[in-house]
């Protein structure tokens, strides 16, 4: 749809007094689904945009970090819409296997049932019935916040396209044998009962305990020292290195293992730094990676002493003990034999936890399934290296080769029941059968399906072209893919970035799932706190809304949207937001009331103003800029820009000088009222993509057209006025300088003042009117006295201010003031006079000292002729 086929009946310029968002962003919101402006057509001849969403776990809900993010991608698809391209956001949600289980399963366990009791089809089929009747709530927390995603499209990564998709990818990476199963060291939550990978495992220091404990006996002993007592009933060596003299006797001889009937070897292996601690290790082939590396070289026997919820199994005391009960049973059983040599306690060290759960990880031997991602890491780290993918901001690629090129093979399989179940069967005879989604699982007495699932970052991991129809060569996927840029946190860029790169170059035959990774920071507190519900400071975005609307939220997430840095925010600042809102609506409610309009073509530029010429040159260069910002994902910039363009230059000066145009009448006030609705006009589009709802709702009032969301982006006209910007600018210091001294003075902001004014021969002379209504000034009359004058850029104010001023008292305070700027003048001149100290202070705070040496002879200046105005004493 054009825009000039989107003329309907001009709406009434009368607007509501006040703004009130609830009145309007529902209303607004769902006519913008109803007549499908957010759908995307893949037959359209439009060049293509593409952003896909991160999709959000089915169990979640919208938090500051959800509306960040959908903030930022909602601005650029919106432009991207209205600059004519055929736009696609595409919408979803992730399955999220072990929250969307734990959740089920503590509502079973309000039944007082567990899932074992229903079985794994029953079970599965009431987390489905969990999803339609309490999961995706965040589906309608985003309409509120105004998210323009094309809903017809929305997919779940646990649907029937998706899963075809997710089986297609299996099958074809186990046949370039780039899947395996192999039993290996894991990463396994006891809390969860499943395997999880290096990435969902959070480190972070702990408290704990470092022990130093004695094996073997006499000339046959070693000390050793660890963290983790009871993983000793696992021990199957010591190490020591090679070249280390203190222990070469003992290298190939059995030493007693305490506590145990066995014993156990001492092993060589470079891997020991003979540096640290005693120079010996215990050995645990089974539950630490290091240790099962040592024991493959050593071909060591590998046993496991812990179950699946940490509790020890091997025979004798300890056995039925829980780990935590277990260490310190066994430290005071070592300590009782005389073994234990020191303690260390406390005893800081990192520990990793459970991403989900925070319950410690018990590195444990387990038979998984795992992706080879040698070669798929080197694609995606080719693809970043040639150009093919730039990440923005571009200090972000040391973070993302840091990762790629030193990633270990992916445990994929997970210990569930709710997600994509292996599509391997097992046969009788120990065969093993990877089947297809075309294809029919083996049948017969013996063969079963692998009871793992895969991890969920695998199906998120193929989400730019599974949601578009793969592995069918669907329309879609021609039209849309590659996506044109992804929106996502740094703190994502292993979980999911980086899998959705190698799984996009594998399967779509080396074309990269995006041209650009726009990475954002995290939402913080007004102190750079992380937000938390255990730190008291988080907070639902939906109370904000509710209280401000949402785009005063959103104004205030992308105004502190720099890339790559975490954005800090506090309520104060989304009430400022909503005040920036206010005044959009207040003045656009003016411009209405004095007749702004939008019909016709724009006057000649040498029939208007400067004031009109002026903002029309700004506007040019406004137009400019955030283009300029929109493209670098400079959001906040952006923000900036927009904020002081509308609030200081529209609002403040051009509507406040037109108010004296629009009072005389005539040509010039009919010409300043269309300068003034297409400074409006583009402004709101501008301002559109960030704050939609206001925007929409003043637009569509001043132009009577259908809607800004396929309304076309503003261009630069190119017009600029370089003279008319430098006498506006003049004028601007008149006003303001008058301003501040009548402030200074304790005058009141609407107290009339006799003034002359002296503008003879300035560019001032035909802004006489506006200069008097801004300032207050009345004409001079009869027993005018200049008791104070004010030469400003050529020009000279001079005002009767009888009875109003101390004159001694306010002579006395300039001067102390100016002595104060005179002294700050020669400081900074005699720091940056010393060579020596430019040459060692850093290049911010040199330009601090050249900002207050500018503002201190600004202030010298202007103090100066405040001196010069007050009448003889």
């Amino acid at each position: 749809m054009t825009e000039n086929s989107q003329q309907t009946p001009a709406p009434t310029s009368e607007l509501p007094t006040q703004y009130t968002p609830a009145d309007v962003e529902g209303q607004l919101y769902e006519r913008w689904v109803e007549r499908g402006y957010f759908e995307a057509d893949e037959h359209s001849e439009k060049p293509p945009y593409t952003i896909v969403i991160p999709p959000p776990n089915v169990t979640g809900s919208l938090h500051l970090g959800h509306a960040f993010e959908h903030t930022l991608i909602d601005a650029l698809t919106r432009r991207k819409r209205m600059q004519g391209y055929e736009t696609l956001w595409q919408p979803g949600m992730d399955h999220a296997g072990i929250a969307t289980q734990n959740v089920v399963e503590r509502e079973l366990a309000k039944e007082g049932k567990s899932r074992h009791d229903l079985g794994r089809e029953a079970f599965i089929e009431r987390v489905w019935q969990w999803k339609g009747e309490s999961g995706g709530q965040i589906s309608g927390q985003m309409r509120r916040l105004g998210d323009g995603v094309a809903w017809s499209r929305e997919r779940f990564t646990m649907d029937e396209g998706l899963s075809r998709a997710v089986r297609s990818v299996f099958k074809k990476m186990y046949e370039d044998e780039l899947i395996y199963r192999a039993e290996r060291i894991i990463n396994w939550c006891p809390r969860c009962l499943t395997a999880i990978s290096d990435i969902e495992v959070e480190y972070q220091d702990d408290d704990g305990e470092l022990v130093s404990m004695r094996y073997g006996d006499g000339e046959d002993s070693i000390v050793v020292a660890t963290t983790r007592a009871e993983t000793m009933l696992g021990d199957t060596a010591v190490a020591v290195h090679p070249e280390d003299e203190r222990y070469r006797h003992l290298v190939g001889r059995q030493i007693r293992l305490p506590l145990t009937d066995r014993t156990i070897p001492v092993v060589a292996d470079a891997h020991v730094d003979p540096e640290f601690g005693t120079g010996a290790v215990k050995v645990t082939p089974a539950h630490d990676p290091n240790d099962f590396e040592i024991g493959r070289r050593h071909d060591l026997p590998m046993l496991t002493v812990m179950d699946e919820r940490a509790v020890i199994t091997v025979p004798g005391p300890f056995e039925g003990l829980d780990r935590m009960e277990a260490r310190s049973a066994i430290v005071a059983a070592l300590r009782a034999e005389g073994r234990v040599v020191a303690e260390k306690r406390p005893y800081t060290h990192s520990v990793g936890h459970c991403s989900r759960c925070k319950t410690t990880v018990e590195p444990r031997l387990s038979m998984q399934w795992w992706v080879k991602v040698a070669p798929l890491a080197k694609a995606a780290g080719d693809a970043v290296r040639d150009g093919r993918v730039k990440i923005h901001p571009q200090e972000m690629e040391k973070r993302y080769f840091d990762w790629v090129d030193n990633l270990h093979d992916w445990t994929i399989s997970r210990q569930l029941w709710w997600g994509h179940r292996i599509p391997v069967w097992y046969g009788p005879n120990g065969e093993t059968v990877c089947v297809g989604p075309d294809e029919q699982p083996p049948a017969g007495e013996g063969w079963h399906q692998e009871t793992d699932v895969l991890d969920t970052w695998f199906s998120s991991g193929l989400w730019p072209f599974s949601t578009l129809g793969w592995p069918e060569q669907t329309d879609s996927l021609a039209k849309f893919y590659p996506n044109s840029v992804l929106v996502t946190g740094y703190d994502i860029l292993f979980f999911w970035v980086a899998r959705m790169m190698m799984f996009g170059l594998y399967a779509m035959d080396g074309t990269p799932p995006f041209h650009t990774i726009a990475l954002h920071g995290m939402v913080r507190d007004q102190f750079g706190k992380k937000m938390s519900k255990s730190f008291g400071n988080a907070v639902n975005p939906l109370d904000w809304m509710d209280k401000y609307g949402s785009d005063a939220l959103r104004f205030t997430l992308a105004r502190g949207a720099n890339p790559g840095v975490d954005v800090p925010i506090g309520e104060e600042w989304v009430q400022g937001s909503r005040n920036f809102t206010n005044k959009l609506w207040n003045a656009t409610r003016f411009a209405l009331m004095n007749g702004a309009t939008v019909e016709g073509e724009l006057p000649p530029a040498e029939r208007l103003s400067a004031t009109d010429r002026w903002i029309l040159s700004r506007l040019g260069e406004v137009v400019a800029q955030a283009d300029a910002y929109y493209e670098d994902y400079q959001f906040a910039k952006l923000s900036d820009l927009l904020f002081h363009f509308a609030w200081d230059e529209v609002f403040d000066w051009y509507v406040e000088l037109s108010k004296t145009t629009f009072q005389a009448g005539g040509q010039p006030a009919e010409d300043a009222r269309r300068v003034l609705g297409e400074v409006l006009d583009v402004t709101l589009r501008l301002l559109h993509p960030v704050v939609p709802f206001v925007t929409e709702t003043l637009w569509t009032t001043l132009t009577g057209r259908e809607s800004l969301v396929i309304a076309e982006w503003p261009a630069d006209s190119g017009f600029r006025d370089a003279g008319a910007e430098a006498e506006i600018a003049t004028l601007q210091q008149v006003i303001t300088e008058v301003r501040r001294f009548r402030a200074d003075q304790g005058l009141q902001p609407g107290q009339r003042v006799p003034a002359r004014l002296s503008l003879e021969g300035t560019a001032l002379a035909a802004h006489e009117a506006a200069i008097r209504q801004l300032l207050r000034l009345q004409p001079e009359g009869e027993g005018f006295t200049a008791t104070a004058t004010l030469p400003v850029s050529g020009a000279r104010v001079a005002l009767d201010l009888s009875g109003t001023i101390d004159v001694a008292a306010e002579r006395k305070r300039l001067t102390k003031d100016l002595a104060a700027a005179e002294k700050e003048k020669a400081q900074a001149e005699g720091k940056l006079g010393n060579a020596e100290f430019l040459g060692k202070a850093p290049e911010k705070v040199v330009d601090k000292i050249r900002t207050r040496l500018s503002k201190a002879e600004a202030d010298i200046e202007r103090l100066q002729n405040q001196l010069e105005g007050l009448p003889a004493a």
